[in-house]
């Protein structure tokens, strides 16, 4: 929370020029393609990760299919998972967020910027149709960052269960499943420092409609969050030997 707090603070002129550039974006949505909206978040967060002594390291983006819509699935770790992927994924993508939590300030700004949805974790009519939403934009090739796990208290870099009703956004339209493994991606706003941090962002091998089909929906979860833990064993066993050197 220091950093955070330290970070908007630091960054409050490119904070409120953004934020007013983001509604006049919104009153004006026609004028703007989802390519230069996605630019524009993108410099937002290069500058708070700068600001906020942030780095982040990726892999795994040749494996993102070339064309089409599809979505992402990460593990859940904190408040700088969904800018982590999103300046690890070029290409524009967007997110799927708690309704309550979106309204927040700064962070509803972002969303619309993006073109993000909101889901209503206490009315089941209303995530029916933000899930029908969501499918058809994937369909119609829009590419979408979905947190199975829901919450990130106390995650760090252990997961908690997959919430097997999350991927019916990509089943529902045959769409590749993408696992994506983030490490440490709670320290930047969840420890009390404003030492230099590091983070990483790990794309896996997309799951075909091929691949999954026939599965149920508690299947896709668990053998998502399985290829995610194993990413993860193998990443922090790297960086053990590369300290132990």
């Amino acid at each position: 929370m220091l950093r955070l707090c330290y970070v908007v603070t630091v960054s409050l002129p490119f904070v409120i020029y953004y934020i007013c550039k983001a509604h006049y974006i919104e009153r004006h949505g026609g004028n703007f393609s989802e390519e230069r909206r996605y630019r524009m978040a993108r410099r937002c967060i290069s500058i708070m990760m700068r600001n906020g002594r942030i780095e982040t390291e990726s892999s795994g983006q040749e494996l993102l299919p070339e064309e089409g819509g599809y979505v992402m699935y990460p593990n859940h770790q904190g408040k700088y998972d969904t800018l982590g992927i999103m300046y690890a994924h070029s290409k524009p993508c967007t997110i799927v967020m708690d309704a309550y939590r979106s309204k927040l300030p700064i962070v509803d700004s972002f969303i619309d910027l993006v073109q993000g949805s909101r889901l209503d974790k206490h009315d089941m009519k209303s995530q029916m149709k933000t899930i029908l939403k969501i499918s058809e934009e994937v369909k119609a090739g829009r590419r979408y960052i979905v947190f199975p796990e829901g919450g990130y208290d106390h995650n760090k870099n252990t997961m908690q269960e997959f919430r097997a009703g999350s991927f019916k956004c990509a089943t529902r339209v045959k769409a590749p499943i993408v696992p994506v493994a983030i490490i440490d991606s709670y320290k930047p706003f969840g420890v009390n420092s404003l030492r230099r941090v590091k983070t990483q962002v790990h794309f896996l091998e997309p799951i075909l409609y091929e691949e999954y089909k026939g599965m149920s929906t508690q299947e896709i979860a668990d053998l998502v969050k399985s290829r995610i833990a194993v990413a993860m064993e193998k990443k922090c066993r790297e960086a053990k030997k590369i300290r132990n050197k």
